[in-house]
């Protein structure tokens, strides 16, 4: 099976590009050292051969978005159809339908966030980053039923504990709260303890890259964005399952909470349901703890 993966030196893509060439599939990797992901003539030569899936993880994250409206247009949006052209005209050259799996983000949902998520939420995104995803979700909708892309976007939660990176994203804190106390390192979290997020391992978030893109098209259904099981925590959890596996490590914490901050990435609901996603396969991690000691007994 010939894959094109994008942000392919990403936290995530650098994960999945291994497990992909260990079940032997021939990798095409991409990422902005090998050129520009908005670049038609870069995306054509990463289809010099048929390809079978595209995992597309590249992108310009919420708070750089913001920042930088075109530069968020050019390669959330702008890139992704650049990629789905490639695939359409893949398929009408009588190559294979390409079976194209989408970074989504629960930024689409936007805020004030409802009491309640669940499969018939209607996503409302308040950020440009979750407004592109959307877009392309509706997109790889279309394409699916025109029968051109067998596209599918997978809805992303925080997913921890990434290294520390200056890529603009404004909910990066689920990370770092996490990773500096236990590095024995002061940490001021900009939400309170009272701050819920949703989370996922870097493991499970892989795993369940990986079953989406197997599972049929038929079995998604119309409705081509699925949003992945996650963790619902406060942050006051999270900082007590920290001292559980280093009781010093609470100690390092302590708060200055940024009310915008926190209205936009801490008020996630704890009643959510994630039926659609696990009736396809996916799956959650077990608990907070086993997130926090999977990164400290790697």
């Amino acid at each position: 099976m010939n894959v094109v993966v994008t942000g392919a030196r990403g936290y995530l893509g650098s994960a999945l590009i291994a497990a992909l060439g260990a079940s032997g599939c021939d990798v095409v990797a991409t990422d902005r050292d090998d050129g520009d992901i908005a670049d038609p003539m870069h995306v054509r030569r990463l289809f010099e051969a048929p390809i079978d899936r595209v995992f597309h993880l590249a992108g310009i994250v919420s708070g750089a978005a913001e920042a930088d409206w075109d530069a968020g247009r050019r390669v959330n949006l702008d890139a992704t159809l650049l990629l789905l052209d490639r695939c359409r005209a893949q398929a009408r050259r009588g190559g294979p339908i390409v079976r194209f799996v989408h970074a989504s983000s629960i930024a689409v949902f936007g805020t004030p966030l409802p009491a309640r998520i669940d499969d018939a939420t209607e996503p409302w995104p308040t950020l440009s980053y979750g407004t592109t995803k959307r877009i392309v979700e509706l997109l790889l909708s279309d394409l699916a039923r025109r029968g051109e892309v067998d596209g599918r976007a997978l809805r992303l939660s925080g997913v921890v504990v990434r290294p520390p990176l200056a890529n603009g994203a404004l909910s990066a804190f689920n990370s770092d709260v996490i990773r500096e106390p236990l590095a024995g390192r002061d940490y001021v979290c900009p939400v309170g303890p009272d701050a819920t997020i949703w989370v996922a391992s870097k493991r499970t978030t892989i795993a369940n890259l990986l079953r989406f893109a197997d599972v049929d098209g038929e079995a998604i259904g119309a409705q081509r964005a699925v949003t992945a099981p996650a963790l619902a925590v406060s942050i006051g959890e999270l900082v007590a399952a920290l001292g559980r596996v280093d009781p010093g490590a609470p100690a390092h914490v302590r708060f200055a909470a940024d009310a915008r901050l926190e209205a936009q990435f801490g008020r996630w609901p704890r009643d959510a349901s994630f039926a659609r996603a696990e009736s396809l396969g996916l799956v959650r991690d077990a608990s907070i703890d086993a997130i926090i000691r999977e990164y400290a007994t790697p």
